[in-house]
């Protein structure tokens, strides 16, 4: 699987979260067509076990802050190359498994370097939305 221009700027605004965010370990990553992949280690900074009282913004360093940074980074900068300024690039949320030891790292990991050889049976790989279409 190549990267295309946007794919790439995705990968250097990735790289560069340990310059913005000091506590935090990238470890492996991926950048598919329509999604990425990624784990982020915090090394301080633990978050509350149980909840706390809600804020009107994120806490800092949190893995919310993180991702909230690096997607408008990236899509300041894919929307700046493709000339579309405010135009969505990301969904909503993001998906947050609890790694919990040695064993779900290296699953999640294998996933991770898995996970291109699977595009073509991604349901949403756009090729297999076209095929699945009722006529």
């Amino acid at each position: 699987m190549l990267q295309n221009q946007f794919g790439e700027i995705v990968t250097q605004v990735w790289l560069a979260i340990p310059g913005h965010f000091p506590q935090v370990i990238i470890d492996a990553c991926v950048v598919m067509p329509n999604h990425i992949h990624g784990i982020v280690v915090i090394t301080v900074g633990a978050q509350h076990a149980a909840p706390l009282p809600k804020t009107h913004g994120l806490p800092p360093g949190s893995l919310g802050a993180i991702v909230r940074s690096f997607k408008s980074a990236a899509t300041k900068r894919i929307n700046d190359l493709r000339s579309m300024p405010g135009q969505p690039v990301w969904q909503r949320n993001y998906y947050e498994p609890v790694v919990r030891d040695d064993f779900d790292l290296d699953r999640i990991r294998q996933y991770i370097t898995d996970n291109p050889g699977r595009w073509e049976e991604d349901n949403l790989n756009p090729t297999n939305m076209i095929r699945s279409r009722p006529s």
